[in-house]
Parts: structure tokens; C-alpha cells; sequence
């Protein structure tokens, strides 16, 4: 289409007119003018290029120009380009319009506005963008729509990742979101919030009866194993499930409290070593939530403080009839609370990584103490998993020993199965390194997990000490009669010492003696007492055995 002009009643243009009429036809932009009656007077030939498949495309301009002097907009071609349009009215009354194709600058915007709403690996919506949908199903279920919220979290997904490398756990997490992505209906909105966690809208009336039915099937998907490089991985995961309804929350807080119910899930699913778990939010988890947010502030203060503790219990030798050594047990004396449960704070400061100091605290003191005792007896520490994973736990004992001058063969260091979970030659080489120290190394709750026995091949224990599990039903169950009965015997065959705990009636005390048990600790002789009252439980240990 030529550069058009006038109505073909003027006269030809000069010279000047021609060459700014070729200059016009050559720029990139394409242009256009109208009369002041909106009727086409010229335009260039980069304007017949951009309409060249849209003959449609300037249509209508008319009904845009009404009231305004000046405005500009964008369309899209019949071909999918993006054009550009800016027009200004002329003195006269005429108008002129500037056309501009910019297509590739509207895919790279699109292009960075999907990336600032997805995540880069799997391509799904990331949290951001997830919580504003949780925001429009929240409207929606006001006027009468159900919905749910489902947050899916990996199980040992870093260990996974440490062991086969990043690479492999990149592939783990694309499968992981194609399977979900065949779980869930076209409805339904999925998102990769952070590292292994996902989460899921579900939009459905019939809450909760689709919310379950989707959850059994996204853990019956990720429960299939996986094939990658040749190496057959198994995945599972725990869901937490929170549901909307009329009266919901705002988006932060429904996603919170599915995060809420996906942490109890979590906890039962280790408890119970299944595979995969899922568990609804319920209103007192918001409770507890508080409460142990509450209880944690506390914790963190509690050492600096000096809130914590330690009392002691007498583990008495059955041969000797004495006491042979007594653990030192920390007890948290709040001033608000009072005496607070071991069994409500030592899991929060295992998560919280407070296990560490508080952990160092217990050693020195626990050895500082025993230096004061009159008979030098042993004195049994616990230790924790957390305590092995942190730097310089071997350090610690040493210079605990050094400072309190506590020999090293006086102290004695439980530890439970957890620690060798992951066995390492790393922590096989702290366990060696304490005892060339001179202390002693037990295996604490001996019985209770699922590979007690092979431990005991990959490390030479000084002593293992039989849960009190098995101890209070001694009497009454032929099972834990027998189960004792192999352990002690057990230790006696591999010559090593063993502890029964939780020993609290003479009938326990002469079952376990006529087996051939070491040791025996328990309410039977005396409960965890004040290091200030150590010399007088010695007395009456002694008196105890004697009768």
C-alpha cells in the first residue's frame, strides 16, 4: 500500500514534500493521519506491513478519539502480534497515530511475569502466587463454594539429596510434581512452595470426603518407587489438609494451619515408621502451636537464666550391692511454670539446635558436681544426636574434663540408637575418641528400635541399658520376660554390662538379678533426686540392698 495523501484535488508536491514523504514511508513506525472527520488522509508503508493479515485492525478508530485529545493502547493482530497505538490530536483539529509492533516486548514481559509467579524447576505456581489463589477460593467459599488446602511435604528428602547429589534431587522433584499433576483434578491449583514442599487447592463440595480421597491418592502416587539412572529410588511423603469454609481465614493463616496439621502428620509418621500420613487441621493445633511457641521464647532464656537443673538417680551395681554411678537427669525449674516435664522442652531444644549449649551445661556440671561427691563414683551423661552433628562434641568432653578434673573414667556417655541411624565413620570416630578419654559408652533404650543388634558389631559398647518398657511388664508378660532374658544374655556372651531401667518393685528387682542383669536403676531404690542430696541416697541404697 503507497504512502497515500489529500484527496487527489491538491496540487503534486515539490521537491521538499516528496523527500519528506519518502523519509515518512521509510521509518519503522507505522503512521497514520486523519482529518478532523476520523477519514484517512496518509499513512506509510510500515503501517500497511503491520496490517498486512488484519484488514480489520483499524476499525472502529472513530469511537476512541471521542472527548480526548491525546491516548494510546494495544491490540492483538488475527496473527497474534501485539501492536502499540499512540495518537494526539493536531492544532487543526486533525489526528495523528503512531503504530508500533511490539510483540517481543510483550513476551518478555509475560516472560518475566510467570517467572515472578513460578518456580523455576518444576514450572508450578511458587508461594506467592499460590496464596493469592488461596485469597480467590477464600472469596469464592463465602458464597457457598468448598475448598481445601493441602500441603505435601517429602519424607528424608535431604538425606536423599546428600547421598545421590543435587542433580538427582532436581529429578526427584520434577517427578514429584508430574505426579501430582496426575493426581489432581483441572481444577485444581498445584504449587511448589519451598524445597520438598507442595501444596494443592482443591476446589469441591463435598469437603472433606474429596480432600481425604485426594490424599490417599497423591501418597499412593509418590509412593511408587523411582527409576533414575538405572537406581531404583523410594519417595514418600505426609500431607496436612486444612479445609474452607464460610467463615475462613485469610490466605496466610489457612496455609499456616494446613503447615500445622502437615508438622502432626510428620511427627506420627516417625513415631510410627509408616510410610506416608495425612492429618486435617483441627482449631486446638492453633493451641498447642502457641503453647510450644510460647514455651520455646521461654527455653531460649532458660540458660542465661540459670533456670536449668540437674538431679540425679542411682544406677546400684547387683553383684556388689552398691551404687556404682549415678545419671545426671536435667530438670527445668521455670518461675512462672514451675517444674517443667523433660519430655516438653528436650524435644523443642533438639529441634531448635538450643541442645548444644544446653547440652555442654549438663556435662560440666554434671562433672563439677560428681567431683564433690564423697565416694568417686561414675556419672552418667546423656547425649543427644543433635550434639553428634555439631562440631566438636569430642572437645567439649575433653575440656569439660580438663576444667573440672573429673578422670575420664568416672564419666559415663549414653547415647541412643538415633546417633548411629545415619552411621558414619565420622561418628564412630567421636565414639573412639571419648573413649580413649576413658569414658564409658552405653547404648540407652537397648530393645526399642529397629537395629539395636547390629550396633552393637560396629561399635564396642561398655554397656547397654534395657528400656523400662520391657522392665514394667517383666512380671506379667512372658514376652518382655523372654526379651530380657536374651539381652542380658546376650550382654553376658559379648562381655557387656547391662542396666535395667525403671526397676520399681522387688519382684522386678529378683527376676531381673536371677537373669544375671549388671545393673539396676529405678523408683524401686530411689526417683532422680538434688545433687545435694547425692551422700544421703547412697545411705539408703545401702540400707535398701542390705534388707
Amino acid at each position: 500500500m503507497p504512502l497515500e495523501h489529500g484527496d487527489g484535488n491538491h496540487a503534486p508536491p515539490d521537491g521538499f514534500t516528496r523527500r519528506l514523504i519518502a523519509t515518512i514511508d521509510h521509518l519503522p513506525q507505522g503512521l497514520l493521519i486523519l482529518d478532523r472527520g476520523h477519514r484517512p488522509v496518509m499513512h506509510n508503508r510500515a503501517l500497511a506491513e503491520l496490517f498486512r493479515s488484519d484488514a480489520g485492525g483499524l476499525v472502529n478508530l472513530g469511537t476512541r478519539f471521542a472527548a480526548r485529545a491525546a491516548f494510546s493502547y494495544t491490540q492483538t493482530l488475527a496473527d497474534d502480534r501485539v501492536v502499540e497505538a499512540r495518537w494526539q490530536q493536531l492544532p487543526d483539529g486533525a489526528w495523528f497515530g503512531a503504530y508500533q509492533d511490539i510483540t517481543e516486548q510483550h513476551r518478555s514481559v509475560a516472560q518475566l511475569e510467570h517467572m515472578a509467579r513460578h518456580d523455576p524447576l518444576t514450572d508450578l505456581l511458587n508461594r506467592a502466587a499460590f496464596v493469592e489463589v488461596i485469597g480467590l477460593a477464600a472469596a469464592q467459599s463465602r458464597r457457598g463454594a468448598g475448598f481445601a488446602v493441602l500441603v505435601i511435604n517429602l519424607d528424608r528428602f535431604k538425606p536423599l539429596n546428600e547421598t545421590h547429589g543435587h542433580a538427582v534431587g532436581d529429578a526427584v522433584l520434577r517427578e514429584v510434581a508430574r505426579r501430582l499433576g496426575r493426581s489432581v483434578r483441572e481444577s485444581d491449583v498445584l504449587a511448589r512452595l519451598a524445597n520438598d514442599e507442595f501444596a494443592i487447592i482443591q476446589t469441591a463440595a463435598d469437603q472433606p470426603e474429596a480432600a481425604e480421597a485426594l490424599a490417599r491418592r497423591v501418597l499412593g502416587a509418590l509412593g511408587q518407587p523411582l527409576q533414575l539412572n538405572g537406581e531404583e529410588i523410594q519417595i514418600s511423603a505426609c500431607l496436612g489438609i486444612v479445609l474452607g469454609n464460610r467463615c475462613t481465614d485469610d490466605p496466610e493463616n489457612l496455609l499456616r494451619n494446613a503447615t500445622l496439621a502437615l508438622a502432626l502428620a510428620k511427627s506420627e509418621n516417625a513415631r510410627l515408621a509408616g510410610q506416608g500420613a495425612y492429618r486435617f487441621f483441627e482449631p486446638e493445633m492453633d493451641s498447642r502451636a502457641k503453647a510450644r511457641r510460647a514455651l520455646e521464647l521461654d527455653l531460649r532464656q532458660a540458660l542465661a537464666r540459670d533456670e536449668f537443673e540437674l538431679y540425679y538417680q542411682p544406677l546400684v551395681n547387683v553383684a556388689e550391692r552398691r551404687v556404682s554411678a549415678f545419671e545426671a537427669l536435667l530438670r527445668w525449674r521455670h518461675p512462672v511454670r514451675g517444674m517443667v516435664p523433660p519430655d516438653a522442652f528436650i524435644p523443642i531444644a533438639e529441634e531448635i539446635g538450643l541442645i548444644v549449649p544446653i547440652g555442654e551445661w549438663v556435662l560440666r556440671t554434671a562433672c563439677a558436681e560428681a567431683m564433690r561427691w564423697e565416694d568417686p563414683l561414675r556419672v552418667a551423661v546423656n547425649l543427644s544426636a543433635v550434639q553428634f552433628v555439631s562440631q566438636g562434641l569430642a572437645d567439649m568432653v575433653q575440656r569439660a574434663l580438663d576444667e573440672t578434673g573429673l578422670p575420664g573414667e568416672r564419666l559415663e556417655l549414653e547415647i541412643t540408637e538415633t546417633v548411629l541411624l545415619q552411621e558414619s565413620d565420622a561418628t564412630l570416630a567421636i565414639l573412639h575418641r571419648l573413649r580413649n578419654m576413658g569414658a564409658r559408652i552405653s547404648m540407652d533404650d537397648f530393645g526399642t528400635g529397629y537395629s539395636s543388634l547390629s550396633y552393637l558389631r560396629s561399635f564396642p559398647f561398655d554397656k547397654i541399658k534395657i528400656d523400662k518398657s520391657f522392665v514394667s511388664s517383666l512380671t506379667f508378660s512372658e514376652e518382655s520376660d523372654a526379651i530380657i532374658r536374651a539381652i542380658i544374655g546376650l550382654g553376658i556372651t559379648l562381655g557387656i554390662a547391662t542396666a535395667a531401667e525403671g526397676v520399681e518393685t522387688v519382684e522386678q528387682l529378683q527376676r531381673l538379678v536371677a537373669d544375671g542383669c549388671t545393673e539396676v536403676q529405678g523408683y524401686f531404690f530411689s526417683p532422680p533426686r538434688p545433687a545435694a542430696e547425692v551422700p544421703a541416697l547412697i545411705q539408703a541404697v545401702r540400707a535398701t540392698q542390705a534388707a
